[in-house]
């Protein structure tokens, strides 16, 4: 008997659980919906579509984006952008493994424009709020966003942190280790004394929690009763927490910390390629954003000089060059450029531009008298 051929589900499921070999275990869950949402959508309006050959650009894949755009509430673009970037990946792998379906099911030209994505830093007087709420606190999720704010970190390298996380690189140099995060990236972040002190806190109150918290957290910094997804929670209650009793002005986010941090930094100086490092970012189009972020501070800074235009600045008055009072060549000299540079202060003021051609003329002739002194007084020598 000959043995059937794989269904379409069966072939995508087989190729995750592929991919699950080498991929996060985030990834491999956002494959696997991507691949939930289509089917269900192909087993909905196409029933009898079963196979990966009997896949069309149209109807199957133009409907499916049609039905996308249709969802309620609505998928935002980035959304539907990334269900398009997932389904094409899985059909290239397919493509790529042998499988024989019609190709260029999924177009360049099928992809929504994304929003324009600024990094969002919380305004300095919310800033200094929340730290300050955040260090009355003083317990180890407080500490935890503490840190996030003080090194740039994602919350969730912070939550992977090692229990030596601190590395000492030379005399006064300290660095924190950050292990493999989003990217696949680890680097090494400059800290300071405040980040110090703020590691020293965590592994001091590390020491207090209870050994059965400790025995699930042997090597991290940060002691968790759950995993990975339940500490997040708590980081995040315990901002939510601390910026509603700071009275903060606008919703805090973890990654709001981290958009805060690399605004501060450049407006302190730090180059983009130094930035990039601190950030751990692989694209130097992505460190690229937050230069925007200052365009707005100088957009503002312009606009609020704008509105003193009625009380113009009013340009300094230079002091005179001291004259001696003594009758001689060089008494005279400096006196005809103490004389000058009046007259020239004097036109600089002046907006009508007859007397300032009179005022010129003045300062030529001046001038004249100067070289005449010079002549005069070569001869005596």
């Amino acid at each position: 008997m000959k043995p059937s051929k794989p269904t379409l589900d069966e072939i995508l499921e087989a190729h995750i659980q592929t991919l699950a070999l080498t991929l996060r275990r985030d990834t491999v869950t956002n494959y696997r919906c991507v691949a939930h949402r289509f089917l269900g959508y192909l087993h909905a309006a196409f029933p009898r579509v079963r196979r990966l050959a009997q896949l069309r650009r149209d109807p199957h894949l133009l409907g499916w984006f049609r039905w996308m755009c249709h969802q309620d509430p609505p998928l935002c673009n980035k959304t539907r952008a990334d269900y398009l970037l997932g389904l094409r990946r899985l059909l290239d792998d397919l493509a790529a493994n042998g499988h024989c379906f019609q190709p260029n099911l999924i177009r360049r030209e099928d992809f929504p424009p994304r929003p324009q994505y600024l990094p969002r830093p919380l305004p300095p007087l919310d800033d200094q709020l929340l730290r300050d709420e955040l260090r009355r606190t003083d317990d180890l999720p407080a500490n935890a966003l503490l840190l996030t704010r003080a090194t740039g970190i994602r919350i969730g390298e912070c939550i992977d942190l090692a229990l030596d996380c601190l590395r000492q690189l030379g005399p006064d140099q300290w660095a924190l280790h950050v292990p493999l995060g989003k990217l696949h990236t680890e680097r090494l972040v400059p800290v300071d004394a405040d980040g110090r002190r703020i590691i020293d806190r965590i592994l001091a109150l590390r020491a207090l929690a209870p050994p059965a918290r400790l025995a699930k957290s042997a090597g991290m910094l940060l002691p968790r009763c759950g995993g990975h997804y339940a500490l997040y929670q708590t980081l995040l209650w315990a901002l939510a927490d601390a910026a509603k009793r700071a009275g903060c002005s606008c919703p805090v986010t973890p990654h709001r910390l981290r958009h805060t941090f690399a605004s501060e930094m450049l407006r302190l100086g730090v180059s983009l390629p130094a930035l990039m490092q601190l950030l751990g970012h692989k694209d130097i189009r992505m460190t690229l954003r937050y230069v925007q972020v200052t365009q707005q501070d100088l957009q503002r800074e312009f606009h609020t000089a704008r509105q003193h235009a009625a009380r113009p600045h009013q340009v300094p008055v230079l002091s005179v060059p001291n004259c001696t009072a003594s009758a001689d060549p060089s008494g005279i000299r400096q006196a005809i450029a103490a004389t000058r540079h009046l007259l020239e202060m004097y036109r600089r003021a002046i907006a009508h531009e007859k007397t300032r051609r009179r005022l010129q003329r003045l300062d030529q002739r001046l001038l004249k008298v100067a070289l005449q002194l010079d002549h005069i007084v070569t001869p005596e020598k």
